[in-house]
């Protein structure tokens, strides 16, 4: 499998800025401490946070053409 520039350069565009506003999200608006209250677990909120980054942006690279 051969890599694209083109369509890595517009996942990690997509990934930086939707990692962004999951930060801005979880930090400003429903609070970091409030998620590991509700799911009881601090490793379950930090895997799910980092597979809402991971796999959106996998689905970006996939998507984009050549």
């Amino acid at each position: 499998m051969k890599l694209s520039k083109r369509k890595i350069k517009y996942s990690a565009i997509f990934g930086i800025c939707w990692f962004v506003i999951l930060v801005i999200l979880v930090d400003g608006v429903l609070k970091f401490q409030t998620l590991v209250k509700y799911f009881s677990s601090y490793a379950l909120v930090e895997i799910l946070l980092l597979l809402l980054v991971i796999l959106p942006t996998l689905a970006v690279y996939i998507i984009t053409k050549r």
